[in-house]
């Protein structure tokens, strides 16, 4: 038989009796419900105090199953795996450890811990006595050591049953999930935005997804990997939603309008104005991001000022004081960082000398040669879609457009750089027609190119060139490839 004790976190223990109560109840049923999906005969029984979680099986692979699931289960801090046995006296405590918990100590320090409730002829320190003092003489090279020894054997003692601990995990901790309110994090499938979204499910807050696509269909599908992947594994006992957004025209009307230094931050005011919106129409109170103080120009505090300045709607950033390496440690630890790596970093507007201290009168001034029609538009049409929904559409393989570094005779470099990146640094080929035509201007004027050509998109990095050729092959352009030179 297989059997757990649930310890509480510290956090919940010390809540008022009503609040604990609840909150108790809240981790049985999300325990109940994760452990059923493995074992539908497993029994969960809330103790006050601790949880308990029994099964008649003895597989191996079932047991590895539980406590892969307990791990990550948000309100668990710890959980101890046990052997219960009855017994009348001292000695079939000890025969019973020796047998489980024996082999573990072999040529080790070692100490015994008990702890016992009831009433009994003898104390806890009397059976760390007589069971250590069995354990020291029976087991080879086995020695008691109560100060920082190797092993300590747990022991727990209820009426006339005892408990052997033969194992002890960790959880997440946090609180259960939904014991607070509901948030909306804005997801990019980076390592920030998915380490801010675990942090938020781990305190107990239903998250939901809001995704602002900034990188046609090969971006979506790889934010929908990420999403529905720390969903199923740290959330899976809520159904949240996914919702996305198209945000490339409202980018492109900053790239037309905008003055170039101020660009980066009336874009994360935009995003922010469309997340209030969607939060509100969704009922969600809070948003959720992934900014870190100082890791970019536009997290500064005097722009995350200007930024939170765009809306009322509380804006929580559990990140703002982490440093990217301490980011990069929890996506691996959560098992984010192989999808954060190959995320590609879709930059929706690239200016060459941000401004890190904006001031609220400039930006409003440039904001207002925006035209807010875009924004309204494309907040009009998102999508919302249940995060079960999307499964079958985030196990799609992220395409790629074909890359080369030589030309054929009717081929044409397409250098999609801003002017400003195409003005300080001319793209040459030699016997090579090179064209500009900024990438934000693609969708509208690539149509009116002779199509009897085939088109080599050329940016720095490659990023925005496999993105544009995408969203071209999308809409039926098939003459379209990526110009990455040597």
């Amino acid at each position: 038989m297989l059997k757990f004790i649930v310890k509480l976190h510290p956090e919940i223990a010390i809540k008022s009796k009503s609040v604990r109560k609840r909150f108790t109840q809240v981790l049985e049923r999300n325990i109940k419900i994760i452990l059923r999906r493995i074992d539908e005969n497993v029994k969960v029984k809330n103790n006050w105090d601790n949880i308990s979680v029994e099964s008649q099986s003895v597989d191996e692979n079932l047991r590895c199953q539980f406590v892969d699931n307990l791990k990550r289960v948000p309100g668990i801090v710890q959980f101890i795996e046990v052997q219960e046995t009855a017994f009348e006296g001292l000695d079939d405590i000890y025969q019973r450890t020796l047998e489980l918990a024996g082999h573990s100590i072999e040529n080790k320090t070692f100490c015994v811990r008990v702890k016992r409730r009831g009433d009994h002829e003898f104390t806890s320190s009397d059976v760390e006595r007589y069971v250590g003092g069995g354990l020291n003489q029976h087991v080879k090279g086995a020695h008691v050591k109560l100060n920082k020894p190797e092993v300590t054997v747990k022991i727990e003692i209820k009426g006339d049953l005892a408990y052997i601990v033969t194992h002890t995990h960790y959880g997440i901790a946090g609180f259960p999930l939904p014991t607070q309110e509901d948030v909306l994090s804005l997801i990019s499938g980076g390592f920030d935005s998915g380490v801010a979204t675990y942090q938020m499910m781990r305190k107990g807050a239903r998250t939901h997804f809001l995704f602002f696509n900034l990188g046609g269909a090969a971006h979506e599908i790889g934010v929908k990997q990420v999403s529905h992947f720390l969903w199923n594994r740290f959330s899976s006992t809520h159904k949240v939603k996914f919702i996305t957004v198209d945000f490339e025209p409202v980018v492109a009307e900053i790239l037309e309008n905008v003055e170039n230094g101020q660009m980066g931050v009336v874009l994360k005011r935009m995003m922010m104005r469309a997340g209030s919106q969607v939060a509100e129409r969704l009922n969600i109170p809070a948003l959720v991001t992934g900014e870190s103080i100082g890791q970019v120009s536009s997290q500064t505090l005097a722009n995350l000022n200007v930024i939170d300045r765009v809306t009322e709607t509380l804006i929580i950033r559990p990140l703002i004081q982490h440093d990217k390496a301490e980011i990069i440690k929890i996506a691996r630890d959560i098992g984010t960082i192989e999808m954060a790596e190959a995320m590609p970093e879709y930059c929706g507007v690239i200016s060459k000398k941000p401004t890190v201290k904006a001031k609220l009168e400039t930006i409003v001034a440039e904001e207002a040669k925006f035209d807010f029609d875009v924004l309204d538009t494309v907040i009009k049409n998102a999508t919302v879609k249940d995060i079960r929904e999307i499964e079958a559409e985030a196990k799609e393989e992220i395409k790629e457009a074909e890359t080369a570094n030589q030309l054929p005779e009717n081929g044409v470099i397409l250098d999609i750089r801003s002017p400003d990146e195409e003005d300080a640094d001319p793209l040459e080929v030699e016997g090579v027609d090179v064209e500009h035509l900024p990438f934000f201007r693609l969708s509208t004027k690539f149509a009116d190119l002779p199509q009897d050509k085939e088109y080599y998109l050329y940016c720095k990095k490659g990023v925005m060139s496999q993105l544009q050729a995408l969203i071209l092959h999308e809409n039926g352009f098939m003459n379209v490839k990526v110009y990455k030179p040597e």
